[in-house]
């Protein structure tokens, strides 16, 4: 805190140089703005850190990063064990949140589709399908699309 204000700050990527140094001064400044913008005083963040917010705010557009970050544990257990949580976690927003639809779209049973999403919270924890963070998933699934990421 300074004088009583809460101090928020934003971390630009490591550069070296007039030019590079300019940019990471300007990638913090953005990140400072999202924080304040999303209540956030007082917090430190920087582009890897906002999600993607950072995406869109950082000076890299790191999508495979964002998505590696967002759906990685998906991605690693579904090429360690041969599933489809991916895939069946893509069909389950596709279909609103409908069971009964994202079944239809798989092609399997309800319970196949409920114990898939089962493991998705496992692995990602409780508030996957929570405003934010599912968020951040359906535009991880569609960077993933459209990328190849």
């Amino acid at each position: 805190r300074l004088a009583g204000f809460p101090v928020t700050v934003g971390a630009g990527r490591p550069a070296s140089g007039p030019v590079a140094l300019a940019a990471a001064y300007a990638e913090g400044l953005r990140c400072v703005r999202a924080l304040r913008v999303l209540g956030r005083d007082g917090e430190g963040a920087s582009a890897g850190s906002l999600g993607f917010l950072g995406v869109l705010l950082g000076d890299g557009h790191d999508v495979s990063g964002f998505v590696g970050a967002t759906l990685g544990p998906l991605l690693d257990y579904d090429a360690r064990r041969g599933t489809e949580l991916v895939r069946t976690l893509r069909a389950y927003f596709d279909c609103g949140g409908s069971l009964t639809r994202a079944k239809d779209e798989l092609h399997v049973h309800v319970n196949t589709v409920v114990q898939r999403l089962d493991r998705v919270e496992v692995l990602l924890g409780q508030d996957w399908n929570g405003p934010e963070r599912s968020l951040e998933l359906q535009l991880a699934l569609r960077l993933q699309l459209l990328s190849g990421a």
